[in-house]
């Protein structure tokens, strides 16, 4: 009997902002002073049918500012890009079980991405080695069908022989790369062992809230694979940026 377990580890990156002092504006006479941080007539957010407009209006200093080590985004219309930026994974344990010779398997699980509408984001992915197990014995990634259909970490390519041996992954969904045309292309994951790079697997300029994609795991193996438990780690991470 021949088993194996894909572990998925979620890790979190996050950019941090200092902000600089910033200026009220004062006003004053004889009888009362006013200090306010923003002095606005009809700033706020607005909406029909057709559209939905958030806007400053009377702000004396509207407007992104940056420097060396703070950004400050002053205005109504950068509202929704202080909303927090949220990455979940449905399932972080994939088990393969009993695996039979010539007969593919898979497994899935979800990612989801949330985020207001300003900003960007990616997630990227590796392996932290092949399938393998205590005693060495390794399921290598796959090359997908070979030949003419040959994938790589970069590039998809059909996998759908049953002589095709190997591990990969198919992605399907909200802003995955589009070489995976359908759900017979795959990839192996890039190999940290071999110090190799992660590689994004889902990125948007324009991030939407509830960005789903759904990840499936492909493995299949020869006659002459050694029995045994195999598994690694396949780390995630989410990075929004503005």
């Amino acid at each position: 009997m021949k088993y194996f377990f894909v572990l998925l580890i979620l890790y979190f990156s996050f950019l941090i902002f200092n902000l600089s002092e910033a200026n009220a504006v004062p006003m004053d006479s004889s009888r009362f002073k006013i200090e306010s941080a923003n002095v606005s007539i009809t700033g706020g957010n607005k909406s029909s049918d057709s559209y939905k407009l958030s806007d400053t209006v009377g702000q004396l200093a509207a407007g992104q500012f940056s420097s060396n080590g703070y950004i400050v985004k002053a205005g109504f219309q950068y509202l929704f890009s202080i909303i927090p930026f949220r990455f979940s994974i449905s399932n972080t344990n994939i088990n393969f079980g009993e695996l039979a010779p010539n007969s593919p398997v898979t497994g899935t699980t979800n990612l989801t991405v949330h985020f207001g509408n300003a900003g960007n984001y990616q997630v990227t992915a590796i392996e932290n080695g092949p399938l393998k197990t205590q005693s060495g014995n390794v399921i290598p990634d796959t090359a997908c069908n070979g030949g003419g259909y040959t994938c790589s970490e970069s590039i998809s390519n059909v996998w759908t022989s049953t002589t095709s041996y190997g591990f990969g992954y198919n992605v399907t969904g909200d802003d995955v790369p589009n070489d995976f045309i359908d759900n017979t292309f795959f990839r192996p994951f890039p190999d940290q062992a071999t110090s190799e790079s992660p590689v994004t697997i889902m990125a948007n300029n324009n991030v939407r809230k509830n960005r789903q994609s759904t990840i499936t795991f492909k493995t299949n193996i020869s006659s002459i694979q050694p029995a045994g438990s195999y598994q690694t780690i396949i780390s995630f991470v989410a990075t929004p940026s503005y």
